[in-house]
């Protein structure tokens, strides 16, 4: 039997976008969430994605889509879900340049131009979810005794890029050593 490098990288490609995705189907039933009602911010939640983006665009593709089918089996109202599933789009820009560049994240410079990058369109896009929920009454109450500005824009908003950026950080300092021993293509250079 011959063996295919190909198919071998693509079954390792398929099994750590597996488990990326278990692990963010995870860690929002046991990490540490952070309340500022009427939001809440669950810490590492995105973690899985940006390593997963920092892989290739289709590990990012499976690891958005597939943690996206966890939370809407979790039963949690649909805009979390539709929230959820707003992370294909940061995370297919984010594979994509990194495929594009590969050495974006050598520079701590490149770092936080990039994870900022990928926290406003993150931002941006949850709040066009929550902005459409919010003018057609399907928020909970709390959003509207706050008011657009703050429950929207301020929290969400600003929150969310606040919570990428944190996220972002995680999972770089993850990635540094995984790099290492993570025998398959990737995109992500890692300044070390």
């Amino acid at each position: 039997m011959k063996y295919n490098t190909a198919q071998h990288t693509q079954l390792q490609s398929m099994v750590i976008a597996a488990l990326l995705c278990a692990i963010g189907i995870v860690i929002p039933m046991f990490a540490p969430k952070i309340v500022l009602e009427p939001a809440s911010f669950t810490l590492a939640s995105h973690v899985p994605i940006f390593i997963a983006l920092f892989i290739s665009p289709s590990v990012a593709l499976a690891v958005a889509i597939g943690t996206t089918v966890g939370f809407l089996f979790t039963g949690l109202p649909i805009v979390v879900v539709l929230r959820a599933l707003t992370h294909v789009l940061f995370a297919m820009i984010g594979a994509f340049v990194l495929k594009k560049r590969p050495n974006t994240l050598t520079t701590l410079g490149g770092n936080v131009a990039f994870g900022l990058l990928l926290a406003v369109i993150h931002a941006v896009s949850e709040v066009t979810v929550v902005t459409l929920f919010y003018f057609g009454g399907g928020m909970s109450q709390n959003y509207y005794k706050n008011g657009y500005l703050v429950s929207v824009l301020v929290l969400v908003g600003i929150g969310t890029i606040i919570h990428s950026m944190i996220d972002f950080g995680i999972a770089v300092f993850l990635w540094k050593p995984l790099s290492r021993i993570v025998h398959m293509p990737y995109n992500a250079k890692i300044r070390t």
